[in-house]
């Protein structure tokens, strides 16, 4: 297999259409009024907001836009309120500085210059007052990280990972702006640089090391059982660069599972017990 752009290429409208439809499907068998997600300004949220409009209606998803006063970014504001009006959906926006500076002062042994730790907790607090309006309009917290992200752990466990559905987890970063352009999203939101915004002048990119252009192919390379040595040679890149990633891959495997228990009885959650619904577990 040769490693190059077109192996990332997806039919856009089947996979609108089969998204949309999972959105709308689960929003309904789990007898939910919508759904509730954090709108941030980029491409995958605005994504995530698009099609959950269209399976579930603009009445029925409520997005959320959290600034917080140390990364706030007056573009990804201008961003957000475009896709809310572009959508016609509800716009909350909450200010989490009160919140966060509340929280500094709580902790006792609080570092301030420990960004990931400090950037952790921002993320976990957004999930917070995402799961607070969920339970209180009785909606589901759609998630929207994507596959690039979520296989290399750049996500924070129990924040932006954090949700009841994620349906852009199967596609990678490029290919969820490819599918923005095709849902008619501005060119602006869909190629700008991609940030957490969880701190000043954070770019995804940046922290990663690598273009999501690279970074995809050599995921997609590893995820069809391609050794490191010929992902780094077909792509030009040193086998140390292409092993870090996928130590990254590896070594955060524990952020996309649920917590590991001992294994005492006879089934044992989230190892080998398995819910059959049309079963009367008990009954004769």
């Amino acid at each position: 297999m040769k490693l190059q752009g077109n192996l990332l290429q997806i039919d856009p409208k089947s996979t609108e259409e089969r998204i949309t439809y999972f959105i709308q499907d689960y929003v309904k068998k789990a007898k939910a009024k919508g759904i509730v997600m954090g709108l941030s300004g980029g491409v995958d949220s605005a994504v995530g907001a698009t099609l959950s409009v269209k399976a579930v209606g603009s009445s029925k998803v409520l997005c959320i836009y959290m600034p917080e006063e140390e990364a706030y970014n007056k573009k990804d504001h201008q961003h957000v309120k475009l896709i809310a009006g572009n959508l016609g959906l509800q716009l909350k926006d909450v200010d989490l500085t009160r919140v966060l500076d509340t929280l500094y002062k709580s902790i006792p042994d609080f570092e301030s210059r420990d960004a990931l730790s400090k950037g952790n907790l921002k993320a976990r607090t957004r999930m917070l007052i995402l799961y607070y309006y969920a339970n209180h309009q009785k909606k589901l917290v759609l998630g929207t990280s994507d596959k690039s992200e979520a296989m290399i752990g750049y996500f924070t466990k129990w924040g932006d990972g954090a949700a009841d559905i994620a349906p852009l987890m199967d596609l990678y970063k490029t290919q969820v702006r490819r599918l923005a352009l095709h849902l008619g999203l501005p060119p602006t939101i869909v190629n700008k640089p991609s940030t957490p915004g969880l701190l000043p002048k954070q770019t995804a990119e940046k922290e990663i090391g690598l273009k999501y252009e690279i970074l995809d192919l050599i995921l997609y390379g590893l995820e069809h059982f391609m050794s490191t040595n010929t992902i780094a040679k077909q792509l030009n890149l040193s086998p140390k660069t292409v092993a870090t990633i996928k130590n990254r891959w590896l070594q955060t495997e524990h952020k996309r599972k649920m917590p590991l228990t001992t294994k005492l009885q006879f089934r044992t959650i989230n190892a080998d017990f398995r819910l059959i619904r049309e079963i009367n577990l008990g009954e004769e």
